[in-house]
């Protein structure tokens, strides 16, 4: 990884440590599907066997069928002080894939942010993240037309103190998926947690492409 975007990546970990995940309106979460810093199933493998990367496709929309997501993408860059952009609290809630990710499909940890409640507006698109089990299927709509299928391998809730940069930002051998929201309980006008889902590219991209579009 360059050192830009070694930077990029890390400017992203701060900002997930500190938003809020839709504002002081927010309303409570229920609680986290795991302890805090307790993985609801293995880590994923490294050494698996991967899926063919796809080509580069900013992404334009997210399916997680087993929660009941199906959400357009904005494109999340850097503000001007260097941390990222999260997407806007508005009533049309929508997830954002951050642009200085690979896309998904590509090789390495493309990652995607959502609010768990967006103020006012009550549920947020990620509301229900921490409900993914291992396994649960996630598909990302490409631009070029084709559907990136992945699988989970893990959700995690972690206490924002102890947020595992490297294990969402850092480089890995194959095409990952990473879905961030907030998590458990309220924290000044915040939540304590995040929340963080870890997904691998299936084989069945191209079958899934054909039957979702």
């Amino acid at each position: 990884m360059s050192p830009l975007s070694r930077r990029a990546l890390a400017a992203a970990a701060l900002t997930v440590l500190l938003t809020g995940c839709g504002g002081p309106a927010d309303r409570t979460t229920d609680g986290a599907s795991a302890a805090p810093g307790t993985p609801s199933a293995p880590a994923p493998t490294r050494t698996a066997q991967a899926a063919r990367p796809l080509a580069r496709s900013v992404p334009v929309a997210l399916r997680i069928p087993a929660i009941g997501v199906d959400t357009p993408l904005l494109r999340l860059g850097l503000r001007a002080d260097g941390t990222v952009e999260v997407p806007p609290v508005e009533a049309h809630d929508r997830a954002g894939w951050y642009g200085h990710s690979p896309t998904p499909g590509q090789t390495g940890p493309s990652v995607i942010l959502g609010h768990v409640t967006v103020g006012e507006y009550g549920d947020g698109v990620f509301r229900h993240l921490d409900r993914l089990r291992r396994g649960d299927r996630i598909a990302a709509r490409l631009g070029n037309g084709t559907t990136a299928a992945f699988a989970v391998t893990e959700v995690r809730t972690v206490d924002k103190a102890d947020f595992p940069t490297e294990d969402v930002y850092g480089n890995v051998d194959r095409p990952e998926l990473r879905l961030i929201t907030c998590g458990g309980p309220r924290s000044g006008d915040g939540y304590r947690d995040n929340v963080i889902v870890f997904a691998a590219l299936t084989s069945d991209s191209t079958t899934i492409s054909a039957g979702e579009r």
